[in-house]
C-alpha cells in the first residue's frame, strides 16, 4: 500500500493551473473539498475551517450544518408537496376511471335493452314468417289442387248432373 500524501505538501502551493481560484483562501496546507480527504482518498462527512481559531471554526461548521438542515428541510418540503401532488393525481385519476365505469354500465344496460327489443321483434318476425310459409305451402297446394282438377278429362262434366 502506498503511503497517503497530501498533493499540496509537495510544493507548499497549489499548481499554476488552480491559479483561477480565489487568493482570498489559499489552499496551502488546506483541503478545498470538506467532503473528500486526499490523505485517505474517500469522501468523509468533515466541515473545512477557514480560519487556524477554533471559534471561528466552530461557527463555520454551525453555519454549514444549519445550511444542510434548511436544505434538508426544502427536500422534506418539497418530497411531501410532490407526494401530495401525486396522490390528487391518483385520485383524480381514479375518480376518471371510476365515472367512465359507470358510463359504460349505462351504456351496456341500454344497449341490453336494445338487443332485447330486437330479439323480441326477431321472434315475432321469424313466427309471421313461419305462418306465412304454411299459407303459401297450402295455397300452393291448393292451386295444385285445381290445376289437376282443370286438366282432368271429365272437367267439363258436372258432378251435379248425374
Amino acid at each position: 500500500m502506498q503511503p497517503a500524501t497530501n498533493i499540496f505538501s509537495l510544493h507548499g502551493c497549489p499548481p499554476s493551473y488552480l491559479s483561477h481560484f480565489p487568493t482570498s483562501t489559499p489552499f496551502c496546507g488546506q483541503n478545498p473539498n470538506p467532503f473528500f480527504s486526499f490523505e485517505s482518498g474517500v469522501y468523509t462527512p468533515q466541515f473545512m475551517s477557514l480560519s487556524s481559531n477554533n471559534s471561528t471554526s466552530e461557527e463555520g461548521e454551525e453555519n454549514l450544518t444549519e445550511i444542510f438542515n434548511e436544505r434538508k428541510q426544502k427536500r422534506k418540503i418539497s418530497n411531501r408537496e410532490s407526494a401530495r401532488r401525486s396522490r390528487m393525481r391518483k385520485q383524480r385519476q381514479a375518480d376518471e376511471l371510476w365515472s367512465q365505469v359507470m358510463w359504460l354500465r349505462n351504456e351496456n344496460h341500454q344497449l341490453l335493452r336494445k338487443l332485447n327489443c330486437v330479439l323480441e321483434s326477431q321472434e315475432k318476425v321469424i313466427e309471421e314468417n313461419a305462418q306465412l310459409k304454411e299459407e303459401t305451402s297450402e295455397l300452393k297446394h291448393l292451386i295444385s289442387d285445381m290445376q289437376l282438377q282443370n286438366q282432368s278429362p271429365f272437367s267439363g262434366i258436372r258432378d251435379d248432373i248425374v
